[in-house]
């Protein structure tokens, strides 16, 4: 489960291996001294935690075991200063995500584990083609997993002081799996960032949600894939999955369309001329918002409250949009039937955030002007387009940015 990421923050110059550190006025240290100051440094802060892991109930074996030879990772600490410039389109990362061999290998998946799919539908709620989408985009179906000790992992990250506090909190629960699952350091295994097993718990996610889906008396998210599967399952259903809903589907708007409606009931879509790409008739009941990624040239879609639960595994667009359509594809679904509007060029990330400074200048826009273009941006360049009257579609684009440079 991959966690948003906020601004990376400056790390300490003695963190970086093989960097020259100054002292003083004018004395350096060499590389050789910088990592030994550096190690000395981390074995101090690994210390540091044995009050706090052992008052989670920690022994002093596991502890000593879990740290057995952990050095910090001069790769994880690279990662967190990498920042792209540019913003991926969500067409791109849809495609990517629904490559032949990622559809052919769901497929395979699908019908190796129809029964526990089944089950695990039956017990939780949530559909088949949801699990196997966070399954597919998280592990392309368990083919990688992640193969980075977690406890170093996680070590390094709060070594570092990144994102506060948070990646200690993750580190002292992975000392707690460690102690009261029984399971082997060998075995925690995952990404950089602390995510692991098949579907990518975090050690926090892991302790609160996962489950033991074969019942064989060990919560498995590594090698067991009915308990990973379950363990998914419960996640969406304790944030919220109604079984009730579906995620959503794409629909096909009617000539003339107001993009002023944007949320109402299914029935009411239907009595203004929306419907459903696929052809098949709408959902008696329940509420949806019209969602238009691409803005109004590209596909539309009517969205449930269920699609905002796939958020809580990943709050991107991108990412919740690539497991539904994944799930769905993998069981058959059709293709998205809008054509993406690919020849228009996506705000970099530089002028993504000149127009989230513009938006809160106009006090329409209070998040963070971080570049990342999600629901609040959206709402505020809808409510932005109607104040102008233009199309109110939330499509940030090169042509709402000229618009609010000439709004004072």
């Amino acid at each position: 489960m991959r966690q948003p990421l906020s601004v990376v923050r400056r790390l300490s110059g003695a963190l970086l291996l093989g960097l020259s550190l100054t002292v003083g006025a004018g004395g350096s240290i060499s590389p050789v001294q910088a990592q030994e100051t550096s190690q000395a440094g981390f074995q101090r802060f690994v210390q540091g935690l044995w009050p706090a892991a052992k008052a989670r109930g920690v022994s002093r074996g596991t502890f000593e075991e879990a740290f057995r030879g952990v050095e910090p990772d001069a790769k994880i600490i690279a990662l967190t200063k990498k920042q792209s410039e540019f913003v991926r389109p969500i067409w791109d990362y849809i495609d990517g995500a629904i490559s032949a061999q990622r559809l052919k290998r769901g497929q395979d998946m699908a019908a190796e584990w129809s029964k526990t799919l089944a089950a695990v539908e039956r017990t939780y709620g949530v559909p088949r083609s949801v699990v196997l989408g966070v399954w597919g985009m998280e592990t392309n179906f368990g083919s990688f997993t992640g193969s980075i000790y977690t406890v170093r992992a996680l070590a390094t990250l709060a070594y570092t002081g990144y994102r506060g506090e948070f990646f200690r909190e993750e580190l002292l629960t992975a000392l707690q799996i460690l102690e009261g699952e029984h399971i082997d350091r060998s075995k925690m295994l995952g990404s950089w960032a602390g995510a692991m097993g098949q579907t990518q718990f975090m050690p926090s996610s892991f302790m609160k949600y996962a489950v033991d889906g074969n019942r064989d008396g060990v919560r498995d998210i590594w090698s067991s894939v009915p308990d990973a599967l379950a363990s998914t399952a419960n996640y969406l259903r304790q944030h919220g999955w109604d079984p009730g809903l579906p995620w959503g589907f794409e629909v096909a708007l009617p000539r003339g369309f107001d993009y002023r409606h944007l949320r109402q009931d299914f029935a009411r879509w239907q009595a203004v001329g929306v419907r459903r790409a696929d052809g098949k008739a709408m959902p008696r009941t329940g509420e949806a918002t019209l969602f238009l990624p691409g803005g109004a040239g590209g596909p539309a879609f009517l969205v449930t409250r269920n699609y905002d639960v796939i958020k809580a595994y990943n709050s991107s667009d991108a990412y919740a949009m690539g497991v539904a359509h994944l799930g769905d594809r993998v069981l058959g679904g059709m293709p998205i039937q809008g054509a993406w509007p690919k020849d228009q060029p996506m705000l970099s990330k530089d002028h993504s955030q000149e127009l989230q400074e513009r938006l809160a200048r106009l006090g329409l826009y209070e998040g963070d002007a971080d570049g990342k273009l999600g629901s609040k941006t959206r709402e505020a360049v809808r409510n932005f387009q109607l104040r102008r009257g233009l199309i109110p579609d939330g499509y940030a684009d090169y042509a709402v940015l000229r618009e609010l440079r000439t709004t004072r």
